[in-house]
């Protein structure tokens, strides 16, 4: 084939292969062929209207999603559960109640770059951003897909949220539901009540939520007093409190926290709000030890006890209460409760064998309570409840189902100044008027019959004896009937007047209401003689200094009111209970001393199941009392025996712990005196009858003629009474003590015969 011949067969060849070309051309355009496969779903415009398509879709499933989802109208019930403080009169914690350890605190509580910290570790654009930070929400959900948990990028609102409204599952549900809530959480709420909400939600480790509490646990202080190398710190723990405690972490932990810490002064100098010199002199301080949360251990329990029921009388409730978040400051001071529970250790405790059943039965049965009182301002500086919660659930200083005893007869006489009143023979009841002191000796002037005895069934006097003098040796028959020369609705008014309680079953008419046979506790006992002290100005003793909730208010009670009765009167009986102190017959002669003027009054109920001590300085009014409880049955039962001994009257334990604890308390005072220039002690009586040389020992056999009240000579008797040197009675200046008829040598003491209620 010649080479013309080859290329006409070429051409053939061509033109056979042409319509195929031509027709791809035509469906490819420009001669492209066509696409097969998988190419024919990915163009160009397929790509883009897909992308578009999606941010539509997501757009819209965000609507539909902001929506959807309501912001919580209540938070979680562990978000605000608190804890109540309750702190002593100087401002340190003495104890935190409640399940969660918890006190919301305000912003302007917490300092402006302990605040900024915060922001700098955790949301440095938390006051210019939405509430969200979209990259990090991204991621976080992206690792919370792939199954990597949570990564970082939460901002301070996002953080709150989660805190205050959900919970701290992990899931994807929950981060969706946390983003738009922190959109219209942003939306609704200030920033700085954000961060309040943020920095009081956290849990801190140390079983700590909320700075406050974290402020106390890693440093002692409260939120208000941290440093900002402290606050740096609290923000640099948050991330991993167990692991970032420098109390108990690893290298690891402590490397880690360290890196923390120094990213959150960097992170400051780069805001700008932290000068680049002071940084470099910045280093983390280490925290406190771990230390157990301030309990109701000893007499905690108690004062938390008293504060409570001082709040139920202002208006807030045991529910309120309970609900937490109070900040309870006390009057309660630290040395002066210290000194009273040591003096009742020393003095009452220490002596006791709770354990030996069988030799010392009455140990088992004795209770002891207290209450000391600034009578300048009602403030209940010490309170004794008892040997603690746990064994004793009640406080024995508030218990009322005793009775005070012969604590009460000065009011009698209060009641008999203030009032005007008169003898049966129409003399003016003062200090120095007469009575007759025969034991069991018929009241004069009474519808109502009584008689009551003396301790011991003494006689005392000649038989006349001085107000001052049945005050000084706590003479019943005196008392009886002044009560009824007084009248005893004239004496309750007297006794609610200077703070006594108007309870179920006050006796108004009976005589022997003179020997305190109606309810009181310590309290209202020391609220009565602190009245007295403080020239008749009525004092309502107030254990709570202040009290402080951010969604309440409180008015703390005033301590110090208005004139219960006048000067005259307070001070009229302040100098006569000061000789029950320094007469060395008196009573209360036991708790005499050279550091301090005082006055006061012993108290012994019926059957010794009480016995009390009521004394006061210009500077403190404290009241002890004993009580016989029996630990099974809870009856009134007597404390004679305690210790081994005899009687436990008002003298013993009771007056012994008073001493103890005024010295303590008073130590390095300098104490003052008694200012009673408007004290008036009346005229000097003298007694009709002829003198008896000593005090009989048995009673009268019928009761004197109205005939033989004192006259008004003016002329004191030769002979009149003053007391032995043992206290046990008044005699005449010449006469022997009793003597024992079958040995000849002293006569022993009688042993107590106890009518209604034997006064002492």
């Amino acid at each position: 084939m010649g080479r013309a011949e080859a290329r006409k067969a070429q051409q053939q060849r061509g033109a056979r292969r042409a319509p195929s070309g031509r027709a791809k051309g035509a469906e490819g355009g420009g001669g492209s062929g066509k696409r097969t496969g998988i190419r024919r779903f990915f163009t160009w415009k397929k790509i883009l209207g897909a992308f578009f398509g999606m941010i539509l879709l997501m757009m819209a499933a965000a609507v539909v999603l902001y929506f959807s989802v309501n912001e919580p109208t209540d938070p979680n019930k562990q978000a605000t559960l608190q804890s109540n403080t309750y702190r002593w009169s100087d401002g340190s914690i003495m104890a935190n109640t409640g399940k969660m350890n918890r006190e919301i605190v305000s912003l302007d509580k917490i300092p402006q770059d302990v605040r900024t910290a915060f922001i700098a570790i955790e949301n440095k654009s938390f006051y210019q951003d939405r509430g969200i930070d979209l990259m990090g929400v991204a991621r976080g959900l992206f690792n919370t897909v792939r199954g990597k948990g949570t990564a970082g990028g939460s901002t301070i609102t996002q953080q709150y949220v989660k805190n205050y409204y959900l919970t701290q599952d992990q899931s994807a549900t929950r981060k969706l539901r946390e983003l738009v809530i922190s959109l219209k959480v942003d939306q609704r709420m200030e920033k700085d009540d954000i961060l309040a909400g943020y920095l009081n939600t956290n849990f801190y480790g140390r079983n700590a939520y909320g700075i406050q509490a974290a402020a106390q646990a890693f440093y002692g202080v409260d939120a208000g007093q941290l440093t900002l190398e402290q606050g740096a710190y609290l923000a640099s723990v948050i991330q991993a409190p167990s692991q970032y405690d420098l109390a108990t972490a690893g290298p690891n932990g402590t490397r880690l926290v360290n890196i923390r810490f120094n990213a959150v002064l960097d992170n400051m100098v780069e805001m700008g709000k932290l000068d680049p010199e002071k940084r470099k002199t910045m280093t983390l301080p280490p925290p406190i030890k771990p230390k157990p949360r301030p309990g109701m251990d000893g007499q905690k329990g108690y004062l938390v006890q008293a504060a409570n029921d001082e709040l139920n009388k202002q208006d807030i409730s045991d529910a309120q209460i309970a609900a937490g978040g109070w900040n309870i400051t006390l009057n309660v001071e630290k040395d002066k409760q210290s000194a009273l529970e040591k003096a009742v250790h020393d003095e009452l405790e220490s002596k006791l064998d709770r354990k030996d059943t069988k030799n010392r039965p009455q140990d088992q049965s004795v209770q002891a309570g207290a209450t000391s009182v600034d009578p300048k301002t009602g403030a209940v500086v010490a309170m004794y409840g008892g040997v603690g919660l746990e064994e004793k659930s009640e406080s024995n200083a508030l218990r009322t189902d005793y009775q005070p005893g012969s604590t009460f007869k000065p009011i009698v006489l209060a009641s008999g100044l203030e009032n005007g009143s008169n003898t049966q023979d129409g003399k003016p009841i003062t200090p120095n008027a007469l009575y007759d002191g025969t034991s069991k000796r018929p009241v004069v002037g009474s519808k109502i019959p009584f008689n009551p005895q003396n301790q011991d069934n003494r006689n005392f006097g000649t038989p006349m004896m001085t107000v001052q003098e049945a005050t000084n040796y706590s003479v019943n028959s005196v008392y009886a009937q002044m009560i009824v020369d007084v009248k005893p609705q004239n004496v309750k008014k007297t006794a609610l007047a200077l703070g006594m309680k108007d309870r179920e079953g006050w006796p108004e008419d009976k005589p022997a209401m003179a020997l305190g046979t109606m309810s009181a506790n310590t309290l209202e006992m020391a609220g009565v003689y602190a009245t007295l002290d403080n020239h008749g100005k009525k004092v309502t003793p107030t254990i709570v200094k202040k009290a402080e909730h951010k969604d309440r208010e409180f008015a703390p009670q005033q301590g110090v009111g208005s004139q219960a009765v006048s000067r005259k009167t307070a001070d009229t009986v302040t100098k006569v209970l000061q000789g029950v102190v320094e007469d060395e017959g008196g009573s209360g002669n036991k708790v005499r001393s050279s550091a301090y003027e005082a006055g006061g009054k012993t108290g012994t109920t019926e059957s010794n199941v009480a016995a009390w001590f009521t004394g006061y300085t210009p500077e403190l009014v404290t009241v002890v009392a004993m009580f016989g409880e029996d630990p099974t049955t809870h009856n009134q039962v007597t404390l004679t025996g305690t210790a081994g001994l005899g009687r436990a009257g008002g003298s013993s334990f009771p007056a012994s712990i008073w001493r103890a604890y005024t010295l303590a308390a008073l130590k390095g005072v300098d104490t003052g005196k008694f200012q009673l220039a408007e004290a008036e002690m009346g005229a000097v009586q003298t007694p009709s009858r002829s003198a008896s040389p000593t005090p009989s020992t048995s009673p009268s056999s019928s009761p004197p003629a109205a005939t033989t009240s004192p006259t008004t000579s003016p002329t004191p008797p030769t002979t009149s009474p003053t007391p032995t040197k043992t206290g046990t009675s008044p005699t005449t200046s010449t006469s022997p003590s009793p003597t024992n008829t079958k040995t000849g040598g002293p006569k022993p003491p009688d042993p107590p015969i106890l009518s209604e209620n034997d006064g002492r």
